[in-house]
């Protein structure tokens, strides 16, 4: 990961700016820069991963322009060399140094063109005017807001702007902002003018009606696209391997690929882990180097605060998941030379969850699914990026692959909603030839990470929280949010938390992450899938 900052005007002093960029250094603790482009400032905190030289170290500059950029663009080495013959020349092997030409080529339609993952900056020094930009998905993580003077700011993160700006809210995915004549400050007449969308990744234009087995190889051939494109760095790669279906299938493919054993990690508490022994047997199988990571209930409870505040969020899905990943993802940092992690994150999204059984109907699944990819920023993305993030690591998403998602979403959701009596039928089948993984793992059900770490951990969190407030001060506690009212004492905590850290700005988390209430059979009021009717054997 990097850390990208953008103050985009005259007025804030240097040291205001490093103050609030400085909360995100360790995206990038390699080296830091920030530059006054004569109207503003660029920052950027660089984590090398390609282009390993100080060559590759932004802000980037050509003519009057610059750019900053947290990302990975994959397959630049050919736009890099059709640019060359253009008579553009290259410092570096870093990807992001091509941005400045594509721009100066293809102006703003250069966006839709990108296969990335990525966040950028761009100061447009002859317009004077500011562009900023995010991949579709969202996963790479962008924030703006304006300060008192009506000056428009973007971050990686909402912690470089706590302070800085009145209200803060996630850059939506797939849409570049555009100051152009309307200028930088804020104009409540003409804001929305400024946000264009050039690509939304969950909309299909056409449905998809090829057969179902045509289906499957499509979902087979693109998911190894979108590893095989991820294996690409100058830095050490390495796996979270939690032992279910989504996670293991990307360290299967990328075993296959590989002409040494793959790095692979794992973690869980103690005493009763579920994931743990699947993760073993499935490096055991494709023959990684495996390392085993175990959490105590105490290491939980005492990084809690630390974790929200890292995460910037209250919603208790995406907390209680991130418990395992961070501490994980620390032990990664502290013990081995890894920079890249590949994960198996937006699986859900794309192919159901437990709760997606309950759909009433093929285009209610498909609703829900459209929904949960737009939001995915917010959530499970959001984890990804910040627990791995905040130890100097970068997140790389197969399954958000901007060609397999826009397939599968455009698939016949009749034939994605559960009628063959298991989850993910799709995808399990797409993989069953080729000897990627074990019958067991690869037909087994589905158990939620919160839950695979131990369930034992989420009861430390639950009994951790009922301490904390008595019956009263929970009742009374709640009617002090009228935006996303916690309603449990887990929640409400997980919200005074977030309050203490991000004061009056919870409405960066459209709600919590819960399944689809209005479905029968969905009507809890907590978000582990192992409340709901059919969790069945997903927790053994």
């Amino acid at each position: 990961m990097c850390s990208i900052m953008g103050y985009c005007g005259k007025g804030v002093s240097l040291k205001e700016f490093r103050d609030g960029f400085d909360a995100t250094v360790s995206r990038g603790p390699d080296d830091s820069r920030i530059v006054d482009t004569g109207n503003g400032i660029l920052g950027f905190h660089r984590l090398a991963i390609m282009g390993l030289t100080d060559a590759g170290m932004q802000p980037f500059s050509l003519g009057k322009n610059y750019v900053v950029c947290n990302g990975e663009l994959y397959g630049f080495e050919k736009e890099r060399e059709e640019l060359r013959a253009k008579g553009y020349t290259f410092a570096s092997d870093s990807d992001c140094e091509i941005l400045l030409p594509l721009y100066q080529e293809h102006g703003l339609h250069m966006f839709s063109e990108l296969d990335a993952e990525f966040a950028c900056i761009i100061y447009d020094g002859e317009k004077k005017e500011y562009i900023a930009a995010r991949d579709p998905i969202g996963i790479r993580p962008l924030y703006y807001g304006y300060d008192k003077k009506g000056i428009i700011l973007f971050a990686s993160e909402a912690k470089n702007l706590v302070g800085l700006a009145q209200r803060i809210m996630p850059f939506p995915p797939g849409y570049y902002y555009a100051s152009g004549e309307l200028g930088t400050t804020y104009d409540p007449e003409h804001e929305s003018e400024k946000f264009h969308c050039y690509c939304d990744v969950a909309k299909v234009d056409e449905v998809c009606t090829d057969d179902l087995e045509t289906v499957c190889k499509n979902i087979h051939d693109k998911l190894v696209a979108g590893v095989e494109k991820r294996l690409v760095a100058d830095a050490k790669v390495g796996f979270l391997l939690s032992g279910g279906l989504d996670s293991s299938l990307v360290c299967a493919i990328a075993a296959k690929k590989s002409d040494k054993p793959i790095r692979t990690f794992a973690i869980g508490m103690s005493e009763d882990a579920i994931d743990l022994k699947y993760a073993k047997q499935v490096a055991d199988y494709i023959g990684s180097d495996h390392k085993e990571v175990y959490m105590t209930p105490q290491d939980v409870i005492s990084s809690l605060e630390k974790v929200i505040h890292l995460l910037g969020t209250f919603d208790i899905t995406t907390i209680r998941a991130s418990m395992g990943m961070y501490l994980v993802c620390k032990a990664i940092h502290e013990r081995t030379d890894v920079r890249v992690l590949l994960t198996g994150e937006i699986s859900d999204e794309l192919f159901g969850y437990k709760y997606t059984d309950f759909a009433p109907s093929a285009e209610a699944f498909q609703e829900e699914a459209v929904k949960r990819i737009r939001e995915l920023h917010m959530y499970d993305v959001l984890r990804a990026d910040r627990c791995i993030s905040v130890n100097s690591l970068e997140a790389r998403v197969p399954f958000g692959d901007l060609d397999f998602v826009k397939y599968v979403m455009s698939i016949d959701p009749a034939k994605k909603i559960n009628t063959y009596g298991k989850g993910k039928y799709l995808l399990r089948h797409a993989f069953e030839e080729g000897d990627y993984l074990p019958y067991e793992i690869l037909w087994r059900e589905k158990a939620a990470f919160s839950d695979a770490v131990g369930h034992s951990m989420v009861d430390y969190l639950k009994e951790y929280a009922e301490k904390k407030y008595t019956q009263e001060e929970f009742e009374k506690g709640c009617l002090k949010y009228d935006h996303a009212r916690p309603f449990t004492k887990e929640s409400l905590l997980y919200r005074d938390i977030f309050e203490k850290y991000y004061p009056g700005q919870a409405d960066m988390i459209v709600d919590f992450w819960m399944p689809n209430k209005s479905w029968e059979g969905c009507n809890v009021n907590d978000p582990s899938a192992r409340v709901l009717s059919n969790y069945g054997d997903s927790g053994k």
